[in-house]
């Protein structure tokens, strides 16, 4: 696989995002990665970052040996980047190797932004950057990372944290989420919006929202909320808010909360908010 990078800008050098891959990465996250970040936009006129690929070593073998990369950068690549990428590493119980975290620790030092994708958070919490700070990762890493790093505000329920200059996913298409969500707040929604349409990817999924609903969608006819979500949905362009939802449904603010948690695994307001900025996307 080969490193991408962007033109430089006259009015500026193009923000430099690094992904560091290292043994057992999985693919998937990677992917993520490079599909947002490392990919030319001509629908845009521009490519938005420049994009590198770096390893600890001369070639990596990925998760469950589906491949191994080559001809990437070298790890000192970590050292110039403004966005430090950590993906997904299954043997979360295996120490990672020193440089890696070496550069992490440098990259914090010197103010870069560190994401982290999935159970890439152990990286960032092994380094030690992650400490009092909050934080997300695959539910299923979940009381495994709290025993290890009991410093770290771990929530494992969400999508994904953004803690200002350290921002993690909670992993597999939760990295899309954050991605989109770093590009909105690089460039603004509309080019996000441009993104997720070329991803073929919900522009909008608020971090808030739950990594999975724990049951399913009822199908009783007065607690399903179709016929509210149609409502609202014919009526984006208007102020409607959480309380006229609620008078809607003839229930309380609380109790549609509650709800909208349980059946959708997000908030009213989160739910609007997506609503609007995809309606947006569409008419872009």
């Amino acid at each position: 696989m080969a490193q991408g990078s962007s033109h430089s800008s006259a009015a500026r050098p193009p923000h430099r995002v690094v992904v560091i891959v290292d043994e057992n990465s999985n693919p998937f996250e990677l992917g993520c990665a490079t599909e947002v970040f490392g990919l030319r936009r001509p629908e845009l006129g521009r490519t938005l970052y420049d994009f590198t690929l770096c390893s600890p070593g001369p070639g990596t073998p990925m998760r469950d040996g589906f491949f191994t990369l080559t001809g990437v950068a070298g790890l000192d690549a970590a050292d110039s980047a403004d966005t430090l990428i950590v993906p997904n590493r299954p043997d979360t119980d295996v120490p990672r190797r020193p440089a890696v975290l070496d550069a992490v620790r440098r990259a914090h030092a010197r103010g870069a932004r560190l994401v982290g994708f999935c159970s890439g958070a152990f990286t960032l919490a092994e380094a030690g950057v992650l400490d009092g700070r909050r934080a997300t990762a695959h539910w299923q890493w979940a009381d495994s990372f709290r025993e290890r790093f009991p410093a770290v505000q771990l929530e494992p329920d969400v999508l994904f944290v953004d803690d200002g200059d350290i921002l993690t996913a909670a992993g597999s298409a939760a990295a899309l989420d954050l991605g989109l969500h770093i590009v909105r707040k690089d460039f603004g929604a509309e080019v996000a919006c441009s993104v997720s349409r070329r991803l073929v990817f919900a522009a909008h999924r608020d971090g808030g929202q739950r990594q999975f609903i724990e049951r399913p969608v009822p199908t009783v006819r007065d607690e399903s909320l179709a016929p509210l979500l149609a409502w609202a949905r014919e009526r984006l362009g208007e102020p409607v808010t959480v309380t006229a939802l609620a008078a809607r449904a003839g229930v309380s603010p609380a109790t549609l909360h509650r709800r909208f948690r349980a059946q959708l695994g997000t908030t009213p307001l989160a739910w609007l908010t997506g609503e609007r900025v995809a309606l947006a996307c569409r008419l872009i």
